[in-house]
């Protein structure tokens, strides 16, 4: 398919809460396909419509290691979250060159619309579960950063700009 640009921040459509899928159509999984390529050309381990633009509730996670597994989602929500917590070096190709120490539960279960229009729940542990729960803030306008205090986040922001110049 193709691998598509990412919004570069501070991009008002990071902020914003992405709309809901009312139904798997082609379009849909067209471009669920260019989200794959452009998540495997980061390289990635998952990614959100919002970061390239596209202002519906889709994501794509894949964590194995031999890749082309990804899962496909739309409308994911997580019913529940382990209280024991995974710290984990998050980025994101919208604020190139910059990541930070990002505490999220270790695992999750999402459910989420499935590619057959089916509605499915998962559990996601482990890298898959940092990637997932990092997509669905995307969808809500939220950035891994917005996990860090305010210095942190202001100096992760101006390190970003400064390597973008």
């Amino acid at each position: 398919m193709t691998i598509r640009p990412c919004l570069p921040w501070p991009d008002k459509r990071l902020r914003a809460k992405a709309a809901d899928v009312t139904e798997i159509t082609e379009e849909i999984r067209a471009i669920w396909a260019d989200m794959i390529d452009t998540m495997e050309a980061m390289p990635g381990v998952g990614l959100a419509a919002t970061q390239i633009g596209v202002m519906l509730r889709l994501a794509v996670v894949d964590g194995s290691q031999q890749r082309g597994r990804a899962v496909r989602l739309a409308n994911p929500e997580i019913l529940h979250a382990s209280i024991e917590l995974r710290v984990h070096e998050e980025a994101s190709p919208n604020l190139p060159g910059v990541s930070a120490l990002i505490k999220r539960p270790r695992a999750v279960t999402v459910r989420f619309l499935n590619e057959d229009g089916v509605i499915d729940r998962r559990d996601f542990v482990g890298i898959e579960a940092t990637s997932v729960q990092h997509q669905i803030d995307h969808l809500n306008g939220k950035l891994y950063f917005d996990h860090l205090s305010k210095v942190k986040r202001d100096m992760l922001i101006k390190k970003a700009q400064k390597l973008a110049r």
